[in-house]
């Protein structure tokens, strides 16, 4: 699996759907200047999937008040998006999402981003933080049955936020308003000293 952590993210040019609406030419270069949270999953009308896609959308104005945009990818067309929009939630739809979500047919961004599950051709369920200038500062890639956590993506959010505009580090588990540690020996001695 190929580490894109530090690089430009890969740009995309595809369909999107977005609430009842089709976006063609939808490209992830069109949201520089703000963060943005890019997630596979595997594939509409599936199980773990919904679950996921709900709890995105259940913070997404979390995200948006941190200027970072959500975007969800999958293999399956624009089509089967809108389909599964219109199924309501309690017979495992995802009606009420409205970030965009992007259809993958071709594979090509799966591929991209190397979360293309070879053979099956279905994507990991991968988490991509790209920060405002175009570059991947977190990934983390889950197996299939692995649902994530959204609160850890909105966490990194917040830690990127905090080291972009403040020079300090973020430690393990750190939080909004936790103690955070310049990057010297003398901060780190700092830190544990309190």
């Amino acid at each position: 699996m190929a580490v894109l952590v530090g690089k430009q993210a890969p740009d995309f040019k595809a369909t999107a759907v977005q609430g009842d609406k089709v976006i063609e030419g939808f490209t992830l270069s069109q949201f520089k200047g703000q963060y943005v949270v890019l997630f596979f999953y595997p594939l509409d009308f599936t199980f773990v999937c919904p679950t996921e896609l709900h709890a995105f959308a259940a913070q997404v104005e979390d995200f948006k008040k941190r200027d970072a945009v959500v975007i969800g990818v999958s293999v399956d067309s624009h089509f089967s998006h809108l389909a599964w929009l219109r199924e309501p939630k309690v017979k495992g739809g995802i009606e009420g999402v409205q970030y965009p979500l992007v259809a993958d047919l071709n594979k090509t961004i799966a591929r991209d981003y190397d979360v293309l599950v070879e053979g099956a051709g279905i994507a990991y369920r991968g988490l991509f933080l790209i920060d405002k200038n175009g570059v991947v500062r977190h990934q983390v890639v889950n197996d299939l049955p692995l649902g994530r956590s959204v609160a850890e993506a909105l966490r990194m959010v917040d830690a990127l936020d905090f080291f972009e505009k403040n020079g300090e580090v973020c430690p393990a588990n750190w939080r909004k308003g936790d103690k955070s540690m310049k990057p010297t020996q003398q901060g780190l001695e700092e830190f544990f000293a309190k």
